[in-house]
């Protein structure tokens, strides 16, 4: 078999099993996708006064407490945060059927609605019990009138059809449509030309693209509008800003209830391949069914 190119590499297959573990997918997980591609993979920068420079990323929902001890080249001496920069924002959550994924119709569970359904994740043959069933059939046909070649309980006679799988299942997707907010803000309009400009292109013609974390692919649309806010008309005392709005539509979904759900995220299970319903027997009065010249008599 080995020369075989048909069979090539079977003798190798175990090595050449890859394993993953399976991430969860909560709200978190979605946050940290946007966050992550505009932070790393879109990493924007600017003209500053000290040349050309990184713009930070921060997401708002922190305290002003925690970003002034966390990164405290975001502010100035007085306090203030330091322009360009780009803030990222969770506005709403719906979970909406019309923004459906591909795991659509799950059965609802009306005695436990807080308990949904299962999806096979994977399955594989369980080779030490499908093996022992194979050889208990040969067995049976070495002591019956069937003979196997050369009397190996282990060499197959025929196909085996009890075979035992181990199924994998996670909690079915549950998918949200989540809205963000993406603010821009800088003190000069040459700053803002940069910094919109990659925003508008991505996606090229169309606006859709994909984010990923932790395994997990989640699709992302851009708005079409961009909202633009500066007090640059406002001949006032204030500092001269200007502010641009980009929303994001994220077609996300969670897997399981998270810290709260008392059911395991990933649950093993096995397949029954013989069903046997034992002979009840009593101690006096049984007739034996079998003669064979060794105390068993038939009537």
């Amino acid at each position: 078999m080995p020369n075989n190119p048909r069979y090539r590499g079977v003798e190798k297959a175990d090595e050449n099993l890859s394993v993953e573990e399976i991430q969860p997918s909560t709200l978190e997980t979605i946050d940290f996708a946007l966050f992550d591609f505009i932070n790393d993979k879109m990493n924007n920068a600017s003209t500053t006064n000290e040349g050309w420079k990184k713009v930070p990323v921060i997401w708002v929902s922190s305290e002003r407490a925690f970003l002034s001890k966390n990164n405290k080249d975001l502010r100035d001496e007085d306090g203030t945060l330091k322009l360009p920069l780009i803030t990222i924002e969770r506005t709403s959550v719906a979970k909406d059927l019309t923004f459906k994924g591909s795991y659509y119709g799950n059965p609802v569970n009306f005695t436990d609605p807080t308990r949904g359904g299962r999806i096979v994740l994977a399955r594989k043959i369980v080779r030490d019990k499908t093996n022992n069933f194979s050889v208990a059939d040969n067995t049976k046909d070495l002591n019956g009138t069937r003979r196997t070649p050369n009397g190996q309980a282990y060499y197959p006679t025929k196909k085996n059809e009890k075979v035992v799988y181990e199924t994998l299942n996670i909690p079915m997707p549950v998918y949200l449509t989540i809205n963000y907010t993406v603010t821009i803000r800088s003190q000069y309009i040459q700053q803002m030309n940069e910094l919109t400009t990659p925003f508008a292109t991505l996606g090229g013609h169309i606006n859709s693209f994909a984010i990923r974390k932790d395994g997990h692919r989640f699709e992302t649309f851009v708005q079409s509008d961009f909202t633009l806010n500066n007090n640059v008309s406002n001949l006032g005392v204030d500092e001269r800003s200007y502010d641009t709005k980009i929303n994001f539509k994220v077609l996300g979904y969670i897997i399981g209830e998270g810290p709260n759900g008392d059911r395991p995220k990933i649950i093993r299970r096995e397949n029954a391949v013989e069903v046997k319903i034992p002979r009840e027997r009593v101690i006096f009065g049984d007739i034996p069914e079998r003669n064979d010249n060794k105390g068993f008599y038939r009537e």
